[in-house]
């Protein structure tokens, strides 16, 4: 079964800021001051790092209980790393991520090898996680002139 999810993304006013809408929620992203932005949401490249640790969050709490794993709390830590001279240069070289490391932090009485297992079941099942792994075909369908 296919589902598809639809964002709008628009640029507001001020500085850099950028409004995105989904499912009749907004989240507002902009860059820091010394970037030319207004500082007043977090920068696009930050909110995809969150955006995979809310996944694996939600997938942890999911299917914690069917897997059999006490989960009382648990929180993801990640850092990725990009080349700002690519983008500000406009080198040729990647401007995205090289790289991703996260952490998942687990507060359970489940055994280490058990937690460890479900880690990588949840990051097998993370679409997020899976999005940035597999790579997804991007499709540009054209421009509207408005």
């Amino acid at each position: 079964m296919k589902k598809t999810y639809k964002a709008t993304v628009k640029k507001l006013k001020e500085g850099f800021q950028v409004e995105a809408e989904a499912n009749g929620f907004k989240i507002l992203f902009d860059e820091p001051e010394n970037m030319g932005g207004t500082n007043k949401g977090m920068n696009p490249m930050s909110a995809a790092l969150s955006v995979m640790g809310a996944c694996q969050t939600v997938v942890a709490f999911m299917f914690a209980k069917q897997k059999g794993i006490d989960l009382k709390d648990f929180y993801v830590e990640i850092e990725g790393d990009m080349d700002m001279s690519a983008l500000m240069k406009q080198t040729g070289d990647r401007t995205g991520f090289k790289e991703i490391r996260y952490k998942m932090h687990f507060d359970s009485d489940s055994s280490e090898e058990e937690l460890h297992d479900f880690s990588n079941f949840i990051e097998q099942n993370c679409p997020v996680s899976d999005t940035f792994r597999q790579g997804t075909n991007l499709i540009n369908q054209g421009i509207v002139k408005e």
